[in-house]
């Protein structure tokens, strides 16, 4: 990977050669992004109920199923046969949107409940992609 060390701001009107400061680093996008390879899997969100912490529908999100869930994570979860992408309040057995007019969610006794894993990293593609449109994609529909 190649990396341009230059900070940019929007709106800017000008800035010096990009050049001056590149550097080669050997180091993969799948090394920065994901800690545990064999336990990770990427998912698609749908929809805006986690707009709050920034994830948008279409993002792509990285969920590992090493990291062991704490109070407030963000995950991945089978909650009665949907998966759904929520924060967890782990205290009192709720799943939070990160958006107000997503209404908050108790997890009951009776529940068909899994995790599948926590969001660790999320990706806005600002381009469409062919590997992540279409019938071809392998990614899970959140």
């Amino acid at each position: 990977m190649k990396l341009i060390t230059i900070s940019a701001s929007a709106g800017i009107t000008g800035f010096e050669s990009p050049a001056a400061d590149y550097k080669q680093l050997e180091l993969s996008l799948d090394e920065l992004l994901v800690e545990h390879p064999s336990a990770t899997f990427l998912a698609r969100a749908s929809g805006n109920s986690m707009q709050g912490v920034g994830i948008f529908d279409g993002d792509i999100l990285i969920v590992d199923r090493h990291v062991t869930v704490t109070n407030q994570d963000i995950i991945v979860a089978n909650y009665n046969g949907s998966f759904v992408c929520k924060i967890i309040d782990t205290k009192r057995k709720l799943l939070l949107s990160a958006n107000e007019e997503h209404q908050v969610v108790t997890i009951h006794e009776y529940d068909q409940f899994s995790i599948e894993g926590v969001v660790i990293r999320s990706i806005r593609c600002h381009r469409a992609s062919p590997l992540f449109t279409g019938g071809g994609s392998n990614l899970c529909q959140l």
